[in-house]
């Protein structure tokens, strides 16, 4: 598919003099100097912000939701990003939940046990629970749900080919066996879609895209494309008394301000994705209430040692420290988000386990980042290209251009001389098919309270769809988290890693940030979680 390429150097260098002039000459920064505490209303604790009931809660009626891009698909195996996750989510269950406090809980499963070396599960079905298309479950469908997320057509296949096996024990009994010990297989569960064996058998992955049918606590109504995707409340739901509203409507707005204008007019009821400026225009909206939190997500700028960017200058570990260096952080996080993010050492996220807050964030210093690139063989800098996605996250594609001025002004310019902007769908088929130029923008957030399934998406090499960078130590360390059961001792590994890719980069760190959220004072009981998931069963509108 033909790039769309916007954003003219011209509008690049205007970004970054502007960035210049606001923030002065930078310096050395560390993740104490970041503001962390939140200039909107508060969240209840580190990791969720709630809407706390105002008034008794009344079921019924119809709950509308912005997303800030349209799904790719609403397969969870498939679901590329947080929203089309966030949709899927409330159609399909896993084997397990994780609850608010981040415990894990009975799902479909209502108890499992695994062996000494956690490679073999096996788990009891819960009795009675329906689909959407009024099949009861029983272990078939497991075996089914396991074949059909495999398949090489999605984008999360990697999570599920980790098992080697799910063999129906009886009817409600189902085992599952991996090919390799995994400490964190039990949270992964949550993020399961178990379907109806004879969708599968009948339809296959492309029925599946087209009507997802699953045990949630809503199902799939419709899709219209570009407007609107609706769900109804199941009414044979297996957690008595949920959901709480008739109807689940999501609405694609890829533009802010427009979903700013949505919320404030009462249109949506909720909307994600707003920057401190925008959230502070609704302030004195009526009805509208600003929730924020900090966010389980870390920005990046990646570079390719897998396919587009074999023999290029960034195979050099001195390049990409000079990169590092190159770009000022702390003037694009004050500028563009009102300083309401923590500067990023790394993959492994401020709030997770193993986190090292000895790193300090590289100090923004172009004159050593020229020094590293003439040491590096370029002392004249060189030519690659870059990409970012349109209408994904708040203010990116300003923090892209805001990078690529950095980099002009310590020689490295890029190909064409603009970056490769393009539609985030198409972004990320091209960046799970490895197509992206060598350097390109992305962010990735995490359910659990470990930076795994980050660190094995974005550098697990080949058989991880949206990795661009790995080598042998990192795969080799990779291999230990997932092997190793004692949380300390697997703390002490995710530290090991944090270092070897804060002194060798596989990425240019940006940040961490803030979540800005508008929400209907009629909306109780929503809890978004520091990935910016969240689950509405238990979301009703007042009055």
């Amino acid at each position: 598919m033909a790039m769309k390429r916007l954003r003219h150097l011209t509008a690049l260098l205007a970004v970054f003099a502007m960035l210049v002039a606001a923030c002065g000459d930078g310096g050395a920064v560390s993740e104490d100097d970041t503001d962390t505490t939140a200039t909107t209303a508060a969240p209840t604790d580190d990791t969720t912000a709630t809407t706390e009931p105002a008034e008794p809660e009344e079921t019924g009626g119809e709950l509308v939701v912005a997303l800030a891009t349209e799904p790719n698909s609403i397969f969870l195996p498939n679901s590329a990003e947080r929203n089309a996750a966030n949709v899927s989510t409330q159609i399909y269950e896993g084997p397990v939940w994780i609850n608010d406090d981040n415990e894990v809980e009975a799902g479909l499963a209502t108890e499992w046990e695994a062996n000494e070396d956690a490679t073999v599960f096996t788990f009891t079905l819960r009795e009675g629970v329906k689909f959407h298309n009024g099949e009861t479950m029983d272990a078939d469908d497991w075996i089914a749900s396991w074949q059909a997320a495999s398949e090489d057509a999605n984008v999360y296949a990697y999570l599920y080919q980790k098992v080697q096996s799910v063999v129906a024990l009886d009817d409600m009994t189902v085992e599952m066996t991996l090919a390799d010990s995994d400490a964190l297989f039990g949270r992964e569960l949550s993020e399961w879609a178990i379907l109806p064996a004879s969708q599968y058998e009948t339809d296959g992955l492309a029925g599946i895209e087209a009507h997802p049918i699953g045990t949630g606590p809503f199902a799939f109504v419709s899709w219209d494309r570009g407007d609107r995707i609706v769900l109804e409340a199941f009414e044979d739901y297996w957690d008595e008394g949920l959901p709480l509203v008739d109807r689940l409507v999501f609405r694609p707005i890829p533009d802010s301000s427009t979903r700013l204008a949505a919320v404030q007019t009462g249109e949506v009821h909720i909307a994600q994705r707003f920057n401190a400026e925008e959230a502070a225009t609704l302030g004195g909206a009526p009805n509208v209430e600003v929730v924020t939190y900090p966010v389980d997500r870390v920005y990046y700028i990646a570079f390719n040692n897998l396919t587009t960017g074999i023999g290029t200058p960034l195979e050099s570990a001195d390049v990409r420290l000079a990169m590092n260096h190159a770009v000022d952080r702390r003037a694009i996080v004050d500028s563009l988000f009102d300083g309401q993010a923590a500067l990023a050492t790394g993959l492994v996220a401020t709030s997770s386990l193993g986190f090292d807050d000895s790193l300090a964030p590289y100090p923004y210093d172009p004159e050593l980042a020229v020094q590293l690139l003439a040491d590096a063989g370029y002392p004249d800098g060189f030519e690659i290209g870059f990409a970012c996605p349109t209408g994904a996250y708040t203010n990116f594609e300003e923090v892209c251009q805001a990078v690529a001025g950095y980099l002009e002004a310590v020689g490295i310019t890029l190909d064409g001389g603009e970056i490769q902007f393009m539609e985030s769908g198409q972004y990320w088929d091209l960046e799970s098919q490895k197509q992206l130029p060598p350097l390109f923008g992305d962010s990735w957030s995490s359910t659990s309270s470990e930076s795994l399934e980050r660190l094995e998406g974005a550098l697990g090499g080949e058989g991880a769809d949206y990795s661009a960078w790995t080598d042998d130590t990192i795969l080799a360390l990779l291999s230990e988290i997932k092997t190793t059961i004692d949380e300390d001792e697997r703390a002490a590994v995710y530290s090991e890693l944090h270092q070897y890719t804060y002194d060798d980069p596989p990425f240019i760190y940006l940040y961490e940030p803030f979540a800005f959220e508008g929400i209907n004072a009629a909306v109780q009981n929503y809890k978004p979680r520091a990935a910016e998931n969240y689950y509405l069963k238990e979301v009703s509108l007042a009055g």
